[in-house]
């Protein structure tokens, strides 16, 4: 039995943003996908499990599985879970090519409230789009759409089906082109033109006489005989105006009753038609010899038609009926009072009353119309009568005051009609300049038609509506519908706008540039509105689409969207690889953008004959020449080095690994034309020789290619498609059959059109998307590679635009850097461009071109020096010459390989690194490396120093390099210019491996050497791309390695929450003269970078315990977290832990709040630690003696003699506290606090035990966080704390309490063995005594009531309250007004202790601080409607101002990010508590998750990749602010440490979290 096949299971990611657009890069990105696979490839939607379209959310996608049927109203819901800790993922397979759309529905998150608020309505996101190509084979073989080499053909030209066809397809085919373009096949209308199309369900009987039956057999031998392809056009904005289907469908037009709006544009047109055939009688010109001859006409036009048809009428209102019929209205009591009018309207001036009817009383404002269409309603205009004059009353009101309203409306009307009349000015302006200008063009321009005398058959205007003929059949119609509006073209028009419809007014203004052989029709909104057209029509496009793989859709940009997207719907129905060209002319990117994707279309028609210039053109090929060479990889190479999978199987059927790809955006793709059935040829345009290196730099690009018939046998002028009725011939349609056309001269430009179209569909089917174009005065040159293997092909082309000469413009030698290069041919074109032999061609009974031959050129030179290759063109290298060449860069002749083998092999080479490791690997700001190793960070020139000296330095850089493919950015130079990057990063790796602290990095540091090693051998210009993918894979592999060494919650986390959790390694590490031992070298936790990196400045008390938790214990590292536990126990002194540790040799104490978050710490440490409970015993050898104030030196023989539990030393930190201290910081003075008066080195700090709550500090220290001192003289701030909250700060209380009721929990449990505390009365107080006292006290001491009533029974002085409903920030401190000032800090208190308070107190002032608080990234750190906020940090500040001079201010509005975690999980906590139902808990969630996405954006869009410390007002940028800080991600991996454990509980049905 043969093996089963393993597939690969192929999947390409699309991200989701917060309002369910994709979250990739451009705005708006083009999802163009590649063409369906077997087996299915599918999209991966990847929608954050917190985003707010989770609430109540569903994705919608109307992709149809295999099998079905695609309709593009028919989405498929998918559900959205919301998760805080996942990433939904949703893949939907992709079996079909087409244009699909997906959106999001979900209900709005309604604000936070305690109070009741409105459910948000349900409501939908924006639709996005989707496009997948079509797969298209030619004999089997795989065609991708940049293969294509297309052919336009006139059909009405080639001759006699099928000798005369199978001639010229077979000449078509030996010239390398693989697709034909062929205009319209069907009966054409009188007019002769393939798009006046007379029955679009008929091919043209004189040249198919067995009409369908040869379309297929057409179309089988193109393909099986000839390699060929085919396209048509499909024509769905107009049909020809003969076409008899139109006499028993006129409603399929837009005619006076399905479009009553034109009928002022019909009268006008008819009149002018009147006009013409009159201008004799009228003594006018009807030969024009000069402008002064029209003139005389427009001058006659004025008064013979715009007189007589008194087109005004159309604009304004009837006054005098206006007036009698709103008076009549007021007589007789039918005023409308259903409408509003103001009770001062008497006091109105006239044009107040005159647009209050303008706006209120005339409806038929909307449009264009009837005559006075405009007039009034009379019961509506008689509200403004009866508002001025009261109501009628027969029995007061006489004639008098009947003819004096009579004459009031009269007025008002006449105000009315003014803008109107301004209006109809403005048109008729326009009208006579329109038909001014285009008679002047068509019949006095030098280069206009000039197409002679003003007669009946050929009157002064071209009439823009067909008149059907009265026949039998079209006299049962109502005859205002037999007038049918004509197609055509304006001039910068709105593409989404219909010309003819109501809002318009082309037709009217003569603004178009009319087709009258073309009726326009008209479609409406849906098939409803024209049954007929729409089934027809339908009909038509199915059938085309049964014979033609590829539709040209006309015009484009006159089809409206909702009608194309139709059509081109069914037509896959019938062809499901549908290739679709469209001709767009919007004028506008954005528009081109929306119609390929709402339609799929495969490619725009874009014209390399409309360039003027050299210039030009080289522009041209560079936007359709792909990527720049060395581009940066595209694809996502992440599952390069993935870790491996275990294949397994389903249903029984083996499965393959997965690969997932990004999604990269698309550009539009082009169908670039060397020439177009529209254009000018090179001949007539530019200069003949052209032909051949236009061509050529066509087929260079990276894009679908095309030319026309007689553009390689250079025809003489452009071909007129209308009146033209000669043949084509052709040099190559004379090849016998089986005759091949060899490469090389020939007449024409065939031969050596095979060569470039060969090789457009090699590089085409093999990818070769990079290529970099130069353009050198006559000359551009184009070099096009393949991205792995490095191979590619060089052009030099000479163009050739009037007036180039015949030398080789003095083009110098080229160097090919690293490259090696083979001539494959060197020609140029030699044609007779005289007059004479332009007329000769023009002339003939054929279609021919001007004699013409392609030469070979001798002595282009190929001279390899090195590496390098010199190209030498010779002297006679004449414009209209060309040189192609194989290249290849011997240095990447394997790079294929070299891709995988640089980006594979980091996880092995990372598996023995640990996380401490990993800091030395990704991290070390500058200082730190400094204090290292005596090195420092990179600087590359032109962009300045790297952030980190690690990988994550590089990557900060090298991610939006990437991202934007930027690589002319100063690094991509530096790159290229020599190897000192990678010598930097091999050899600080190497310097760090050789020392035993740091002996894991040596498999890291081989394996960039060995990666770097291989890239240095390509040239310097492919350097910054193998140097992105190095960097960027060892990078990955490092921070997945240290994601694989945390704990479960992490792994399995959102990526946020990973990004998070590596700043652990950011921030801990080894630091010789910062570490935790005086002695020992461990590794520290730096409190930020960096600010915060090296020597004393490092480890602060305050700032490592806050951070603690979420770093340490909420990602695993509990070993790290009890090493800085026993640090600090270790520590203690005066009941303390120090703010400024200082490796244990010059700690300080002055920091009242640090000792509780390092009890907290520990307790949090009991409770996660897999070990926790053991902490208690673990002992550490004190610095200080116990209970003892003495200080003496670390090197001290009494220093660390003696040892104590971490047990006794909670024990001895809440006896000190309740025994009261009174001390004076150690060396108090400017030595150690320049800036501190001198009462501030005083710490005191008492209990009150009636409450149990402690007190302490003074006004002139800072004992807590918020502890910026004054610092400025000049503003006389120095020595005053910017914020010092004495007293008792509410979240020691809460800290306090927490800690309190912890160990009393663990005594009545016999895990500790102290009972309490003893006063300093010798009392004691056990520890459940001194919980319940606070808990007691708590809310009586903190907590301001909402209603004023209750305040008696608080601790409350109402002539300070500020705010209502909030708890105060300090109880009892000097200056009591600021115990009541709003801030931060009682979220802390309510996450450690929240059963201190009232569930619904809590609640009311989380809402409050929410509303007043909370900014974009942190937490305000002082009410906005406080006095003394003033919320920009600068700490260069050297103003006089007290409050922020030297940045006094640092705590005193700026917003702070770290208290925002504690925010967040009080808000949790606390709003679960009242959460009954799933929904109700999936809220409070989403509450959270919706007050995250700023920090989000920031640790996506910091260099530091980090959360910074603050920012100043509404999230702003402060510049004086640490980049990345250890708490402010620490606070928020507890927030989602909490929200997991919550979410297991309660999201499957568990209780809320209780206040214990």
């Amino acid at each position: 039995m043969a093996p089963q096949q393993v597939h690969n299971n192929e999947v390409y990611l699309l991200p989701l943003k917060d309002d369910g657009s994709p979250d990739l890069p451009g705005e708006p990105p083009y999802i163009y996908l590649k063409p369906p696979t077997t087996p299915a490839y599918s999209i991966r939607f990847e929608i954050d499990g917190t985003s707010s379209i989770c609430r109540q959310g569903s994705l919608w996608v109307n992709i149809p599985g295999e099998g079905e049927h695609f309709d593009r109203k028919n989405f498929k819901e998918y559900k959205l879970r919301p998760s805080f800790n996942d990433v939904i993922k949703i893949d939907i397979p992709v079996h079909f090519a087409g244009a699909f759309s997906f959106y999001c529905s979900y209900t709005p998150l309604p604000p936070f409230s305690t109070a009741k608020v409105e459910a948000p309505k349900p409501t939908q996101t924006q639709t996005h789009y989707i496009d997948v190509s079509p797969s298209l084979h030619i004999q089997k073989q795989r065609v991708p759409l940049d293969a294509i080499s297309m052919i336009s053909t006139l059909s009405k030209f080639m001759g006699k089906y099928s000798e005369d066809w199978d001639r010229h397809l077979h000449g078509i085919s030996e010239r390398g082109y693989n697709m034909v373009h062929f205009t319209p096949l069907m009966m054409r209308g009188d007019s002769n033109s393939p798009y006046s199309i007379y029955d679009q369900h008929t091919f043209d009987k004189d040249v198919f006489p067995n009409g369908e039956k040869d379309i297929e057999s057409l179309i089988s031998r193109m393909n099986h005989d000839y390699g060929l392809l085919a396209m048509t056009d499909v024509v769905l904005n107009h049909t020809a105006n003969n076409s008899k289907w139109l006499e028993a469908h006129p409603d399929a037009g837009y005619n006076i009753t399905t479009s009553p709006h034109l009928r002022s544009a019909y009268e006008l047109d008819s009149a002018m038609l009147k006009f013409s055939a009159n201008l004799k009688n009228l003594g006018l010109p009807t030969h024009l010899s000069n402008e002064g001859d029209l003139l005389r006409i427009m001058e006659a036009l004025k008064v013979h038609v715009l007189g007589t048809i008194k087109l005004w009428e159309f604009y304004v209102c009837d006054v005098d009926k206006c007036a009698q019929t709103a008076v009549a209205a007021w007589q007789e009591g039918r005023a409308d009072l259903n409408v509003s009018i103001p009770q001062d309207a008497t006091s109105w001036s006239l044009k107040q009353k005159a647009d209050w009817l303008r706006e209120y009383a005339c409806p038929g404002k909307d449009r264009m119309g009837e005559r006075f269409r405009r007039n009034t309603v009379p019961e509506r205009a008689a509200t403004l009568l009866q508002a001025l004059f009261g109501k009628y009353n027969t029995k007061i009101n006489s004639e008098a005051d009947t003819r004096t309203a009579f004459g009031s409306m009269r007025a008002f009307m006449n105000e009315v009609n003014l803008d109107w009349y301004r209006e109809y000015d403005a048109d008729v302006a326009a009208i006579v300049e329109q038909v001014f200008n285009r008679t002047k063009y068509m019949r006095l321009d030098e280069h206009g038609p000039q197409v002679g005398d003003i007669t009946i058959e050929n009157p002064l205007i071209e009439s823009y509506f067909t008149r059907l003929p009265v026949n039998d059949i079209t006299s049962k119609h109502d005859p205002d519908s037999l007038a049918l509006a004509n197609n055509g073209w304006v001039w910068a028009a709105d593409v989404m706008r219909d010309n003819a419809g109501p809002k318009s007014k082309v037709y009217l203004r003569r603004e178009l540039i009319v087709w009258g052989d073309c009726v326009k029709l008209r479609f409406g909104t849906g098939p409803e509105d024209s049954p007929f057209l729409w089934k027809f029509m339908t009909d038509y496009v199915q059938l085309m689409a049964k014979h033609f793989v590829g539709f040209r859709i006309d015009n484009c940009h006159s089809t409206p969207l909702h009608v194309a997207e139709a059509m081109l719907d069914a037509a896959r129905e019938v062809q499901p690889n549908l290739v679709v060209a469209a001709e767009l002319f919007s004028g506008d990117e954005k528009m081109d953008f929306v119609y390929c994707q709402r339609l799929g279309i495969s490619f725009l028609i874009r014209e390399a004959m409309q360039c003027w210039s050299t210039a030009e053109v080289s522009r041209l090929v560079h936007i359709n020449c792909g990527r720049p060479i060395g581009s940066f990889e595209v694809d996502d190479i992440s599952s390069a080095d993935a870790k491996p999978q275990a294949n397994g199987a389903s249903n029984g059927v083996p499965q393959g690994k997965e690969i997932a790809h990004r999604i990269v955006p698309s550009k539009i793709h082009a169908l670039l034309m060397d020439c177009t059935h529209d254009n000018e040829t090179p001949v007539q345009r530019r200069d003949g020789r052209d032909t051949l290196t236009n061509s050529a730099l066509v087929a260079m690009c990276a894009s679908a290619s095309g030319s026309v018939f007689g553009m390689d046998e250079l025809y003489p002028q452009l071909v007129e498609l209308v009146h033209e009725t000669r043949l084509y011939s052709s040099p190559y349609s004379n090849l016998k059959p089986g005759e091949s056309l060899r490469i090389g001269p020939t007449e024409g430009t065939g031969g050596v059109k095979r060569l470039m179209n060969q090789l457009h569909s090699i590089m085409g089917m093999d990818g070769y998307d990079e290529c970099f174009v130069h353009h050198d005065g006559e000359y551009i040159t184009v070099h096009r590679m393949h991205p792995k293997s490095r191979k590619g092909y060089y052009l030099i082309a000479h163009t050739a635009f009037p007036g180039y000469g015949n030398s080789n413009a003095g083009f110098g030698p080229q160097r090919l850097t690293g490259t090696k290069a083979k001539l494959l041919g060197a020609y140029s074109l030699e044609c007779d461009q005289s007059y004479e032999a332009k007329q000769a061609a023009i002339k003939d009974k054929v279609l021919r071109g001007v004699p013409s031959k392609t030469k070979d050129i001798k002595g282009v030179q190929c001279e390899s020096r090195g590496e390098d290759t010199i190209i030498t063109v010779p002297s006679q290298f004449p414009p209209g010459s060309i040189a192609v060449f194989e290249t290849w860069i011997p240095g990447a002749e394997h790079s294929e390989g070299l891709d995988k083998y640089v980006t594979s092999g980091a996880r092995e080479a990372f598996q023995n690194v640990n996380l401490t490791d990993l800091n030395a690997i990704l991290y070390r700001a500058d200082a730190e490396e400094h204090a290292m190793s005596g090195d420092g960070a990179y600087t590359i020139p032109g962009h300045g120093a790297l952030v980190y000296c690690g990988l994550q330095g590089w990557w900060s850089v090298l991610r939006d390099i990437v991202a934007h493919n930027d690589l002319g950015h100063p690094l991509c130079n530096h790159l290229r210019d020599g190897p000192w990057a990678m010598d930097y990063i091999v050899n600080r790796l190497d310097k760090f491996a050789q020392q035993d602290i740091y002996k894991n990095l040596t498999g890291p540091a081989q394996w960039l050497r060995s990666r770097f090693d291989a890239i240095r051998k390509v040239p310097s210009f492919l350097l910054p791309r193998y140097f992105a993918m190095v960097i960027g894979t060892a990078h990955r592999a490092g921070f997945n390695r240290g994601i694989e060494q945390m704990n479960h919650n992490v792994q399995g986390g959102q990526h946020f929450l990973k990004k998070l959790a590596i700043v652990s390694c950011q921030m801990q590490g080894y630091m010789t003269n910062a570490s935790l031992w005086p002695k020992t070298l461990v590794p520290s936790l730096a409190a930020g970078l960096p600010h915060f990196a090296q020597d004393w400045a490092r480890c602060w008390g305050r700032d490592i315990m806050i951070a603690m938790r979420g770093l340490l214990l909420g990602t695993g590292r509990f070993a790290d977290a009890k090493e800085h536990i026993r640090c600090f126990a270790s520590v203690v002194k005066h009941g303390m832990i120090p703010n400024l540790l200082g490796s244990c040799k010059l700690p300080r104490y002055n920091s009242r709040d640090s000792v509780w978050f390092f009890l907290q710490n520990i307790q949090d440490y009991y409770v996660l630690a897999t070990d926790g409970h053991s902490i208690l015993q673990e002992r550490v050898q004190r610095r200080f003696l116990p209970y003892n104030d003495e200080w003496f030196a670390w090197d001290d023989a009494k220093a660390y003699s003696q040892t104590s539990s971490i047990e006794d030393v909670i024990q001895e930190c809440l006896q000190r506290h309740a025994s009261g201290m009174h001390f004076r910081e150690y060396n108090a003075g400017p030595g150690i606090d320049s800036q501190m008066k001198d009462d501030g080195f005083n710490i005191d700090i008492e209990v009150d035990w009636n409450s149990g709550i402690i007190y302490g500090g003074n006004e002139h220290n800072c004992g807590t966080w918020m502890d910026k001192m004054g610092e400025s003289q000049k503003a006389g701030s120095k020595g005053e704390p910017g914020t010092s909250r004495d007293g008792a700060p509410v979240e020691i209380t809460g800290l306090l309490y927490s800690t309190l009721k912890w160990v009393a929990e663990l005594k009545a449990a016999s895990h500790f063995k102290y009972d309490g505390v003893t006063t300093h009365e010798g009392k004691l107080i056990t520890y459940a005594q001194w919980a319940q006292k606070l808990k007691d006290s708590f809310e009586h001491a903190y907590y301001i009531p909402t209603n004023p009533d209750e305040w008696s029974k608080y601790d409350v002085n109402p002539k300070i309250v500020n705010r209502m409903g909030i708890y105060k920030d300090v109880h009892r401190g000097k200056k009591e007004y600021r115990d009541y000032q709003l801030r931060p800090n009682f979220p802390i208190a309510m996450t450690v202790a929240p059963d201190l308070f009232d569930p619904a107190h809590a609640l009311g002032a989380l809402e409050i601080a929410d509303k007043a608080l909370m900014g974009p990234i942190g937490m305000a750190t002082l009410d906005p409607s406080d006095q003394e906020y003033h919320p920009d940090y600068i700490n260069s500040d050297d103003s006089d101002n007290f409050q922020t001079a030297k940045g006094r201010n640092y705590h005193q509005g700026p917003e702070w990010c770290w208290p925002r975690g504690f925010f967040l999980r009080a808000l949790l906590k606390f709003d679960l508590m009242r959460c009954t139902t799933r929904e109700e808990k999936v809220e409070a969630f989403q509450q959270v998750t919706q007050r995250l996405h700023g920090c989000m954006q920031m640790i996506h869009d910091s260099p530091w990749a980090g959360l910074t410390e603050l920012t100043n007002r509404n999230g702003s940028m402060c510049h004086d602010s640490c980049p990345t800080q250890a708490w402010s991600a620490g606070c928020i991996i507890d927030l989602y440490d909490d929200a997991s454990k919550y979410s297991i509980e309660l999201l499957n049905g568990g209780q809320a979290p209780s206040t214990s």
